[in-house]
């Protein structure tokens, strides 16, 4: 075949370092405005976004010749560098070292994008903590926790 046919599409969690509510309500938006910019400017599509003060949900359809891990790189240490350096910014902004990321069916795409769209009504109930383990457990993803958090 001459072309090459994609649709590739990620659930994609992460969060502030230590888990600090770093993300105010006055950032959020252009937060998540300056993460859209970073990820179009890779030639990929930010679905959608969303979050609590401590981490985010990110859903984005990316093209087969970006991996997952350099287009994390390039949110985090992009965002990193523009909220530290925002005349408003108190303290030392910045993310934890790794992430979730996970694969999305067309199928399951509004699903997704309704739950991330949702965090707040999830966090009533439980923290990032057992939400994140809940991912890596139905992903049956192997971990340890004694790791997880570090």
């Amino acid at each position: 075949m001459a072309i090459t046919f994609s649709k590739l599409i990620y659930h994609i969690i992460f969060s502030t370092k230590r888990r600090e509510p770093l993300i105010s309500v006055g950032l959020r938006n252009d937060l998540h405005a300056y993460i859209g910019g970073i990820v179009r400017a890779q030639r990929s599509i930010l679905l959608e976004i969303g979050g609590m003060p401590d981490h985010l949900h990110l859903v984005i359809r990316t093209r087969p010749d970006m991996s997952v891990a350099e287009l994390v790189r390039l949110v985090k240490a992009n965002s990193t560098k523009w909220v530290n350096e925002r005349p408003d910014s108190i303290g030392r902004f910045a993310w934890q070292e790794g992430y979730g990321a996970f694969t999305v069916s067309s199928s399951q795409l509004t699903g997704v994008c309704e739950y991330v769209r949702n965090q707040a009504e999830h966090h009533r109930t439980r923290t990032f903590q057992e939400e994140y383990v809940e991912f890596l457990k139905r992903h049956e993803i192997e971990f340890d926790e004694a790791y997880l958090w570090s």
